[in-house]
């Protein structure tokens, strides 16, 4: 991307009931210098009310815990990829699940991309870092109306 260029400001939906990991998503994502207006959801249900709700911009990227409460990430990324008007916002799965399958389950409802939370912080907020360089600025995004 043009240095000289300003970084567009990007939307991120989090889904994630741990506060803690919460904050260190959130940590890694405003902590590189470009602007990132990260929206919080504890569960599927809360995230499907706010990406539901014409008065709320679009995301242009949801990382997704799967195990939440109410509606956990699996039955949210099933619903997000047959919803006509959602099923375009990238969707990355964040977790803490390693298991096959749960990431074929994941890739089977069309995730983005799966990643595996590590243990060690230093490598949780690298890998953060990684799906936001990746998803927010090297790859095309679709245009959105603002």
């Amino acid at each position: 991307m043009n240095s000289l260029v300003p970084h567009p400001a990007y939307r991120v939906l989090l889904v994630e009931d741990d506060p803690a990991d919460a904050l260190l998503v959130e940590e890694a994502l405003t902590g590189r210098g470009i602007d990132r207006a990260i929206t919080r959801a504890d569960d599927g249900i809360e995230a499907l009310d706010h990406l539901r709700d014409p008065a709320n911009p679009r995301p242009d990227l949801i990382v997704l815990d799967l195990n939440m409460p109410r509606m956990n990430g699996r039955e949210l990324l099933g619903v997000l990829k047959e919803d006509g008007e959602l099923r375009s916002i990238p969707v990355v799965v964040l977790t803490t699940s390693a298991t096959p399958a749960d990431v074929s389950a994941a890739y089977e409802r069309h995730a983005n991309a799966y990643v595996t939370k590590p243990v060690n912080l230093d490598d949780f907020l690298e890998s953060v870092r990684s799906i936001d360089q990746f998803f927010l600025e090297t790859a095309t995004v679709q245009h959105r109306e603002d």
